[in-house]
C-alpha cells in the first residue's frame, strides 16, 4: 500500500554541504523540509535561496539558525516542529528521514610541545558531542514528541576517518567512530521496540565541502579522492540522491549499517 503521509525531512546541518543537498534532493521528491543550521548573518542570503529553492518545489521549509548540540535550542526546535506537524494532522505528517550532518569540531593535534597548540579537554569533548553524540539527544527527543512513524529513516554522516589516522583529524575521527556506534546501538534499540524506524552510517567519499576546506591536509585528501576509479571526487548530490533512494518504501529491512557512497572509493583508490 503507497505511504499517503505527509513526508518531512529534518536536516541537522542544512546551510551547506551534505546537509543542504539532502534538504533539496528531497524537497525535490515531496518532502517538506525542517532545517537547523548555525549561520551568521553574512550567510543568511545562501540560506534564504536553499529556503527559495524549497518553496519552488511547492514544499514548506521551516529553518532554525541555533546551535544543534544545545539542549535548551533542540527542545525549542523540537517543540515547533511538533506544533507544525500538529496542524496538519489530518494530512498525518511525520519525519520520514532525519540526517545528521553536523561537522564542527577542533582540528587541533592530541600532542604539541606548548599546551596551548594541543587539544584540550575542552575541545574534544566539544567535537564528540557535536558531531557524534548529538545524534543521540535528537533521536530521543525527536522520538518522545512522537515525530517519528512506521518507515522513518535516521541517517548521519561518517567518513573513512572513523578508522583512519590524519594528524590533525585525531577528534574528528574520534567523533565518526562514535557516531557509527552510535548508530549501531539505536538501530538495535528502535528495533527492539518495534518502531519501524531504521538507523544508518552514511560514509562518503573524499567531496568538496565547506568542512573540508577547513583541514590543513585538504590537498592530501583531495589528491586521494581524485584516485576515485570512477574517475571523480564524491559530490554532496551523489550522497543526496543516495538518500533519497534509500529512504523510499521496501528499504525497512537495513537498519545498523555503514554504506558507502564513494564512486568504489574506499576499495579502489
Amino acid at each position: 500500500m503507497a505511504d499517503e503521509r505527509e513526508r518531512w525531512g529534518l536536516i541537522l546541518g542544512a546551510s551547506s554541504g551534505f546537509g543542504e543537498a539532502t534538504a533539496l534532493a528531497l524537497a525535490a521528491n515531496g518532502y517538506n523540509i525542517c532545517g537547523v543550521h548555525l549561520d551568521r548573518r553574512q550567510n543568511m542570503a545562501h540560506v534564504d535561496e536553499i529556503k527559495a529553492k524549497i518553496a519552488s518545489f511547492g514544499r514548506e521549509a521551516l529553518f532554525f539558525n541555533v546551535n544543534a548540540a544545545d539542549d535548551d535550542q533542540r527542545a525549542h526546535v523540537v517543540g515547533e516542529l511538533r506544533a507544525v506537524l500538529d496542524g496538519g494532522a489530518s494530512r498525518r505528517p511525520y519525519v520520514r528521514v532525519m540526517l545528521h550532518s553536523l561537522a564542527f569540531g577542533t582540528l587541533k593535534p592530541f600532542l604539541a610541545e606548548n599546551p596551548a597548540d594541543a587539544i584540550s579537554h575542552k575541545n574534544l569533548d566539544m567535537t564528540l558531542d557535536v558531531m557524534a553524540n548529538s545524534l543521540v539527544y535528537w533521536s530521543q527527543d525527536v522520538w518522545r514528541a512522537g515525530l517519528f512513524g512506521d518507515g522513518s529513516k535516521i541517517y548521519a554522516m561518517t567518513s573513512e576517518g572513523s578508522n583512519r589516522v590524519i594528524r590533525t583529524y585525531g577528534a574528528v575521527s574520534a567523533a565518526k567512530a562514535a557516531l557509527e556506534a552510535h548508530c549501531r546501538q539505536l538501530a538495535t534499540e528502535f528495533a527492539k521496540l518495534g518502531t519501524g524506524v531504521t538507523v544508518n552510517a552514511i560514509r562518503a567519499g573524499v567531496t568538496l565541502t565547506p568542512a573540508m576546506m577547513q583541514i590543513p591536509e585538504r590537498e592530501d585528501l583531495m589528491l586521494h579522492g581524485g584516485r576515485n576509479p570512477s574517475g571523480r571526487m564524491t559530490l554532496p548530490s551523489d550522497v543526496a540522491q543516495a538518500i533519497v533512494t534509500l529512504s523510499s518504501d521496501g528499504t525497512h529491512w537495513m537498519t545498523g549499517n555503514v554504506i558507502g557512497v564513494d564512486g568504489g572509493e574506499l576499495i579502489g583508490a
